[in-house]
């Protein structure tokens, strides 16, 4: 199956890139998997897409059967790279449409629905405060205002590792080792 990664960090030292980003493209060419990275810090020193890069990028989703996307988590959100990513590629047309049910209301009809998608955010919280006193708004937004509009409800996989900064090297490798179970899942869907 051919696998997209997207990546949203720029800082090549970080977990998401040195960790997360390493362990699953090993993973995937260990089982022979086609695998294409895209790396939105590296490829985009401004984060306006030119209109070749919006129709390469569009073109990978086309072509990806799975997709995974990793980024850090910023201000409650991802990073802006990521953000105009999401902005910029999935459009109406593209990604969604629009589903009248009245003059004046209309559903999202998810255009991508037949892909896989599974994301890696990193917090530099620990997952209390998150969970409990800000109700995990950014995974809330992320799945519920991004990806249901774009894959369906329900369609994707979101993973959070928490207070990646502060952890111990050890935890760093378990949170590594539940990627690694995660792709080698995907695999066998």
């Amino acid at each position: 199956m051919k696998n997209l990664i997207i990546i949203g960090h720029p800082d090549k030292r970080s977990f998401c890139y040195n960790g997360i980003l390493k362990t699953i493209e090993k993973t995937l060419k260990q089982n022979k998997e086609e695998t294409c990275v895209i790396d939105l810090y590296k490829e985009n020193i401004t984060f306006q897409f030119t209109k070749d890069t919006i129709k390469r990028y569009k073109e990978l989703i086309t072509w990806a059967d799975r997709i995974y996307i990793i980024s850090p988590v910023w201000w409650f959100r991802c990073t802006p790279a990521l953000e105009s990513f999401f902005d910029q590629i999935f459009t109406p047309g593209f990604a969604y449409k629009f589903t009248p049910v009245t003059k004046l209301y209309g559903y999202p009809t998810p255009l991508l629905s037949d892909k896989r998608v599974r994301t890696y955010l990193t917090h530099g919280a620990p997952a209390l405060p998150v969970l409990t006193m800000y109700l995990n708004s950014v995974k809330l937004r992320l799945v519920m205002g991004v990806y249901s509009f774009v894959f369906g409800w329900f369609k994707t996989k979101t993973r959070q590792f928490w207070s990646v900064p502060f952890v111990s090297q050890n935890q760093r490798l378990i949170y590594l080792e539940k990627v690694k179970e995660d792709i080698k899942r995907d695999l066998k869907k």
